[in-house]
């Protein structure tokens, strides 16, 4: 993919006849480019760089197979409910089993990276969508409105603030599950990692959270210092805990490449799951062609008493916050 002009342009209809359509934005060195389907980032570049340094697609049908998770952002609760159950509000709720045959994925066949979203406001800068969530869709109660404003910065900063609103107790954990290779290369082996992370989730055989929460010291998870990594050194499929409730925007994760070009992600949210994309597919690519990181609160939470809390009220509101900042060498 090479980078578009600024603006507005049809990327296909879906089987349903929802016609979707990709908006570029761009300022300064940095243009980025979204869909209104799943919100996809669709792809990233930095001036002077001559491929994107996001995983995308020219194709809308790429995005409604087995690209469904690239880009795309994944709601209203991201990665694994655990036997597909939790309790909300005190009461067991059950929702779409579509992992391993006995948990909840990415909220199911009603994900938000499944749907069609609206368009509601356009700048050459930013771009806002907007999506209606009804009761009762996939098995979490509350009519829903959720905004994502995605906008380009100074400093070759890409932002995205995302807002959800509720008539009832719901759970809400969103995340944008963008893949990053910022080599152009086949895979992401040789680049550097740190995450600025005392503790991550181990997991059960179906990569469901077992409770623990371990200290990553003397681990293979250790990545407080920048440090290369390939694929299989180690397996991603990781939440590292940040803390244990939403912040202020803060830095938290350092990717470098071979390239020198480097991404520094900040959020507001309280957990990161790195993927390394071992089953992700783009076609005409591989195995851990990119890394996927996820700004996100904890997996599988609400299954979790000592996890922080996604529970979302009716007087209350939901508000994320996260970025990704580029620098060339």
């Amino acid at each position: 993919m090479t980078a578009r002009q600024i603006g507005i342009a049809p990327f296909g209809v879906t089987g349903q006849g929802h016609a979707v359509s990709r908006i570029t934005l761009g300022h300064g060195d940095l243009t980025a480019s979204i869909l209104t389907w799943g919100a996809a980032l669709q792809g990233v570049w930095l001036k002077g760089i001559p491929y994107s340094l996001t995983l995308g697609s020219d194709k809308l049908a790429d995005y409604q197979g087995d690209m469904r998770h690239h880009g795309t952002l994944i709601g209203p609760v991201v990665n694994r409910l655990t036997g597909a159950t939790a309790p909300i509000d005190g009461h067991p709720h059950s929702f779409d089993v579509n992992f391993n045959g006995r948990h909840t994925l990415h909220s199911g066949d009603s994900g938000t990276h499944l749907k069609v979203w609206t368009l509601s406001e356009v700048s050459e800068r930013s771009c806002t969508l907007s999506l209606f969530l009804s009761h009762g869709e996939g098995g979490f109660p509350g009519n829903r409105r959720v905004t994502a404003r995605y906008s380009v910065e100074d400093g070759a900063t890409l932002r995205l603030e995302l807002h959800v609103a509720t008539d009832r107790t719901t759970l809400v954990n969103f995340a944008n599950h963008s893949y990053w290779n910022l080599d152009g290369t086949d895979t992401y082996s040789g680049h550097s990692l740190r995450v600025a992370a005392d503790h991550y989730l181990p997991t059960t055989p179906d990569f469901t959270p077992t409770g623990e929460i371990r200290p990553v010291q003397g681990t293979e998870m250790d990545f407080r210092t920048l440090r290369p990594i390939r694929p299989g050194a180690p397996e991603f499929d990781t939440c590292y805990c940040l803390s244990d409730q939403r912040q202020d925007l803060r830095d938290v994760l350092h990717l470098v490449g071979q390239s020198g070009v480097s991404l520094v992600v900040a959020t507001t949210e309280p957990g990161i799951q790195i993927y390394d994309a071992r089953d992700a597919r783009r076609p005409g690519g591989g195995p851990h062609e990119g890394l996927a990181i996820e700004a996100q609160n904890w997996p599988d939470a609400p299954n979790h008493p000592g996890f922080p809390d996604i529970s979302l009220a009716p007087h209350e509101t939901y508000d994320q916050t996260t970025t990704w900042r580029f620098r060339k060498p």
